[in-house]
């Protein structure tokens, strides 16, 4: 069984012991780094390249939401979750926009996390539902609001299936409701959502529909 490397960022030792011995419960799971600090996490993340790591927004020196975006600077294929206490819509807005793949609070279960975890792994993104629709409204306002003209188009970096993969996976479908939609395999989907992250340099299909909403690659009624 292909494991999934997970890195955990968190202040407080006793979160990341209990955390790592419930994680490592899973036979796909595996701890492979424990950061207590920003600093600490940029670091280790460049060494151990894990799959995802678990992000507190509440860290010293430097915040989570910082430290997300100087990884996923520098390794933009490593997915970010957020875990946290914090449920205020900055933060959730700022660790999306600093490239974070899901947003979870620390009341989750363990079967909640877990499924988290090999979510964003394979491409998803973790956001209630709720929260994706307001996180979506708000960047396309912003959209809005910037200055028109001299962009490139959506086709000058995906071809038109993997165009066609976007814009259902920004409607919120699943990879089997989209190859469904298409009449191809749910493997060939996730084929398509991976060649898309790599062409626009992003590690979730979150961060690759809030890049094109705010490209102008596609418009908010895409996203209905």
């Amino acid at each position: 069984m292909d494991q999934i490397r997970v890195m955990l960022v968190d202040d407080h030792t006793l979160v990341r012991e209990g955390t790592r011995e419930l994680l490592e419960q899973e036979g796909d799971l595996r701890v492979v780094a424990e950061a207590t600090d920003g600093p600490e996490a940029v670091q280790l993340a460049a060494a151990s390249l894990p799959d995802v790591v678990i992000m507190d927004v509440a860290l010293p020196t430097l915040n989570g939401i910082e430290t997300t975006r100087q990884i996923k600077a520098t390794n933009p294929g490593i997915a970010v979750l957020v875990l946290t206490a914090y449920d205020d819509d900055q933060y959730i807005f700022a660790a999306l926009e600093a490239g974070a793949a899901g947003y979870l609070l620390k009341d989750v279960s363990t079967a909640e996390l877990t499924k988290a975890i090999r979510a964003v792994h394979s491409g998803e993104s973790v956001l209630h539902p709720a929260v994706t629709r307001k996180v979506i409204d708000c960047f396309a306002r912003e959209r809005r609001g910037s200055q028109p003209g001299g962009e490139e188009s959506i086709l000058d970096h995906l071809t038109r299936r993997e165009f066609q993969v976007l814009r259902l996976a920004a409607k919120g479908m699943t990879n089997r409701e989209i190859a469904s939609a298409l009449t191809i395999s749910a493997r060939t989907v996730q084929t398509h959502l991976g060649n898309i992250f790599g062409k626009l340099e992003v590690g979730s299909r979150t961060e690759a529909v809030l890049k094109a909403l705010q490209k102008g690659w596609i418009s908010l009624d895409d996203t209905r």
